[in-house]
C-alpha cells in the first residue's frame, strides 16, 4: 500500500480523537489529504521592523523587543480589554486584546523578550497591534517562525483541538520529515522539462516549507497546472471516447423541410453567427457519432431559430425531435413560437407538460410511438417512462443547468442509439468556466444580436428618485408600450418578500390609477399565471408587477421598460436575464435599477456593470469574479469546483495552457499506450478511485 494512503490517525501527534475531527471538519482522512491541504497564503517572517520606521500603511509587521507594562481595563457597559506596552529601543507600540484576556494575562511575561507579529492599526492617532502572534525568545522549546510562514484554513472545532494553522503546519512538517523517499511523479519527464516545472517532490516540499518566494511561486504553479491538466485530460478523454464509441444518427439529407423553411418562410435574415453555428451542427450530425454541443447565446441572440433548423435536419431524415424546457411558461412559449414559424410546413408539433389533460397525453403517446409526431416540446413530463418515441434523433435541452444529471440521462435511454444532443443556455458562461464545467461538450457561441435590435438603455436610480423612473414608465405607456415592475422574491425571506410584493402591487396601482395592472408570482396556480400572462401579451394590461417568474420565457415585444426594485438583492446574471425581457422589439427599451442609497461595494459594482454594458459574456466574467465559481448556477452539483489549489478565475491562462497540453498528449497518443505516458494512466486510475464518474457530467 502507498504510504500516503495511511490513515491520518497514525501520524505522530494525531491519534483517534484528532483524526475524527480532521475527517469531519477538514476532509483529511489520509496522509495524502493532509499533504494536499495547501496554504491559502504566506506571511513573510524574514524581515524585522524597527518601531520608529513604522507608518500607518505598514500592514503586517514583525518586531523583536520587550513587553514592559500590562494592564486590564474594565469597560463601563463594555467588555474589558487588555493593553500592553511593547518597546524595541527605537520606540514603543501598544498591543491590545479584546477576548481570552484571563488566559493571555497568565501567559504574558513582563520584561521578557518576544517576537511579535500582527497587522498594524491606528487608533486615536496611536499605532497598535490587536491580538498579535507572540513567541517568547527565552523559551528554548519554541520553534521560532522564520522565512515564509504558511497559513492554513481550519475551523473553530479543529482550532479548539489544537489544529489551527500552526497546529496543521506542525503535522505537515512531521509528515514531510518522515517521508524520506521522493514523492511519486505524476507527469511525464519530457513534460516536466518542456514546461520547466518543478518535480512533484520538490513542489510538495516547497509549497509547505518554501525556501524563498520564487520557489514557493514555482511550487504553486506546478501543482495548479497538474490539477487543471488532469481535469482537462479526463474531460477530453470522455469526449474522445464518446466520439469514438457512441454512434450517432447520420442526417445525410438537407431536404424539403429545411430548404422550404429557409427559402420561403424564414421571416428574417440569419446573422453570420447563427450561420456559423448551423455549419458546426451540420458537421456534427454527418460524422456518424453522437453530437454533444453546448450552444451559448445572449438573451435574444436567436438560439431558438438555430434549434428549429436543427430539428428540421432531423425531420428531413425521418427522425423525431424533442425540446425540453425547465418551466411550463417557457415550454409553452417555445411551442407557440415554433408552431407559428413552421405552420406552412404542416408539421405535427405537440406540447406535453404537467397540466396536459389525460386524453391529450394518450393521443401524444400514440402519435410518438407510431412516428407521426415530428416535434414534441415540453417540460420534465417528457422524461416519464410512458413517453416512448419511434425514432428520436435529436434532443434539445434549454437552460440545461436546471435539469439534474439523472433526469437528462433518461432522455438517452429512450433509444438504443443515443439521440444527438444540443444543450442551450442564455446564461453566458465565461470561457474558462465553460472549459471546465462543459469541457466534454463542443461549444458554439452566438455572439451577435439580430439586426434592428437596439441595446437596452440601463439607468441606476436611488429610491428617492423613484418618481423619475415612474415618469419614464408613464411616457412609454402613452406611446402604446408596456412595462414590467419586478420585485425580489428570495426563498429565505419569502413571507416578508411576498408581503413587500403585495404592498408594491398596491403602490403601483395607486401610482398609475389610469392603467390596468397585472400581477405574477410563484404562489399563483398555473391557470392564474396563464390568465395574467395572456392579458399582458394581448395588451389588456399595461403594467406587469412580478417576481423573477418572468426571468426566463416571457416574450412580449411591446414591453419596452423594466423597473427592478431592490436591484441590489439580485445577482448580476439574474439582472441581465431580467433585462433581456425588454428590448425584444425594434423600439428603444429601458431598464431602471432602483436601490437604496446605502449599498455594499459589491452591489455598487453590479449596478455599474449593468449600466456600462449589455454584453452577457462580459457580465458573466464580472459575476464570476464577484461571486466565485462555486456560486454560479449548476457548478456545485457537478463537483468540478472543488479544486485544492487551482482557481479558475485567477488562473485563466493556466486553464487554457493545461487544456492545450492535454489535447497535445491525446493527439499524439489517443489511447495513452506509449511508455512515456504510463505515469498518466496510473495517476488517472488513482484519481478515478476518489472521484465520481466524470463521463456522466453534462
Amino acid at each position: 500500500m502507498n504510504s500516503l494512503d495511511t490513515s491520518i490517525e497514525y501520524l505522530k501527534g494525531v491519534g483517534p480523537k484528532r483524526a475524527e475531527i480532521l475527517q469531519q471538519e477538514l476532509g483529511i482522512y489520509r496522509f495524502y489529504d493532509l499533504l494536499s491541504h495547501f496554504p491559502y497564503r504566506y506571511i513573510d517572517r524574514t524581515r524585522f521592523y524597527q518601531i520608529r520606521e513604522l507608518t500607518p500603511d505598514s500592514g503586517f509587521v514583525q518586531l523583536k523587543g520587550i513587553i514592559t507594562q500590562v494592564e486590564i481595563i474594565e469597560g463601563k457597559g463594555r467588555k474589558a480589554r487588555m493593553n500592553a506596552i511593547f518597546t524595541d529601543g527605537s520606540g514603543t507600540i501598544q498591543l491590545v486584546w479584546f477576548s481570552g484576556i484571563k488566559w493571555i494575562r497568565n501567559q504574558v511575561k513582563e520584561n521578557s523578550r518576544y517576537i511579535i507579529f500582527g497587522k498594524l492599526n491606528v487608533f486615536n492617532g496611536k499605532l497598535s497591534i490587536a491580538h498579535p502572534e507572540m513567541d517568547l525568545l527565552e523559551d528554548e522549546q519554541a520553534v521560532l517562525p522564520v522565512g515564509l510562514q504558511p497559513l492554513y484554513n481550519s475551523t473553530e472545532k479543529a482550532k479548539s483541538a489544537g489544529m489551527d494553522s500552526k497546529g496543521l503546519s506542525r503535522l505537515i512538517k512531521t509528515l514531510l520529515e518522515q517521508h524520506k523517499e521522493p514523492f511519486k511523479e505524476t507527469l511525464p519527464e519530457y513534460f516536466v522539462q518542456k514546461l520547466r516545472l518543478l518535480s512533484r517532490d520538490e513542489a510538495l516540499r516547497q509549497i509547505h516549507q518554501p525556501e524563498n518566494t520564487e520557489k514557493m511561486q514555482r511550487a504553486r504553479y506546478r501543482l495548479k497546472f497538474e490539477e487543471l491538466f488532469f481535469v482537462q485530460l479526463r474531460l477530453l478523454r470522455v469526449m474522445g471516447n464518446r466520439k469514438a464509441n457512441a454512434p450517432g444518427f447520420v442526417f445525410e439529407k438537407i431536404d424539403n423541410y429545411f430548404h422550404r423553411f429557409y427559402h420561403e418562410h424564414l421571416p428574417f435574415e440569419l446573422t453570420n453567427a447563427q450561420k456559423k453555428v448551423l455549419k458546426e451542427i451540420r458537421k456534427d450530425v454527418l460524422n456518424g457519432s453522437q453530437m454533444n454541443r453546448l450552444l451559448q447565446g445572449d438573451v435574444g441572440s436567436g438560439k431558438t431559430i438555430v434549434a428549429l433548423f436543427t430539428m428540421l435536419m432531423a425531420i428531413d431524415n425521418n427522425y423525431q425531435a424533442t425540446l425540453l424546457a425547465p418551466t411550463e411558461i417557457l415550454a409553452t412559449q417555445h411551442y407557440k413560437g415554433i408552431s407559428e414559424l413552421v405552420a406552412p410546413l404542416r408539421l405535427n408539433i405537440r406540447l406535453l407538460t404537467g397540466s396536459t389533460k389525460k386524453k391529450e397525453r394518450e393521443e401524444i403517446h400514440a402519435m410518438l410511438e407510431e412516428g407521426s409526431l415530428h416535434i414534441l416540446i415540453g417540460t420534465h413530463a417528457i422524461l416519464e417512462e410512458k413517453v416512448v418515441f419511434k425514432n428520436l434523433g435529436l434532443a434539445i435541452i434549454d437552460e440545461q443547468h436546471r435539469f439534474g444529471v439523472a433526469q437528462r440521462a433518461r432522455l438517452w435511454q429512450k433509444n438504443k442509439i443515443s439521440p444527438h444532443i444540443l444543450v442551450m443556455t442564455a446564461t453566458p458562461i465565461p470561457r474558462t468556466l465553460a472549459m471546465t464545467l462543459y469541457g466534454d461538450l463542443d461549444v458554439s457561441v452566438i455572439d451577435e444580436l439580430p439586426p434592428g435590435r437596439k441595446p437596452v438603455k440601463t439607468i441606476h436610480r436611488y429610491e428617492l428618485n423613484r418618481q423619475k423612473a415612474y415618469d419614464l414608465v408613464d411616457a412609454e405607456i402613452k406611446k402604446g408600450r408596456q412595462a414590467y415592475i419586478v420585485f425580489p422574491l428570495i426563498e429565505e425571506s419569502e413571507k416578508l418578500d411576498y408581503k413587500n410584493l403585495m404592498a408594491g402591487y398596491e403602490h403601483v396601482r395607486n401610482a398609475f390609477p389610469q392603467y390596468h395592472v397585472s400581477i405574477l408570482h410563484g404562489k399563483m396556480t398555473p391557470e392564474a399565471k396563464e390568465f395574467e400572462m395572456k392579458r399582458f401579451v394581448k395588451g389588456e394590461t399595461q403594467i406587469m408587477v412580478s417576481t423573477t417568474v418572468i426571468e426566463v420565457g416571457v416574450n412580449v415585444p411591446n414591453a419596452s421598460v423594466m423597473v427592478i426594485e431592490s436591484a441590489e438583492r439580485f445577482g448580476l446574471s439574474q439582472l441581465h436575464q431580467l433585462r433581456g425581457r425588454v428590448g425584444r422589439g425594434a423600439e428603444q427599451s429601458y431598464c431602471i435599477l432602483i436601490t437604496p442609497y446605502k449599498i455594499s461595494e459589491e452591489g455598487r459594482k453590479r449596478m455599474e456593470t449593468m449600466v456600462r454594458t449589455n454584453d452577457g459574456f462580459e457580465i458573466a466574467e464580472v459575476d464570476l469574479q464577484l461571486r466565485g465559481p462555486g456560486d454560479i448556477e449548476g457548478t456545485r452539483q457537478s463537483g468540478l469546483m472543488n479544486f485544492k489549489i487551482a482557481d479558475i478565475i485567477k488562473d485563466q491562462k493556466l486553464v487554457s495552457l493545461s487544456r492545450d497540453a492535454a489535447r497535445a498528449v491525446l493527439e499524439a497518443d489517443p489511447e495513452l499506450q506509449e511508455e512515456r505516458h504510463q505515469v498518466l494512466v496510473k495517476t488517472l486510475e488513482e484519481l478515478n478511485k476518489e472521484k465520481t464518474n466524470w463521463s456522466k457530467i453534462s
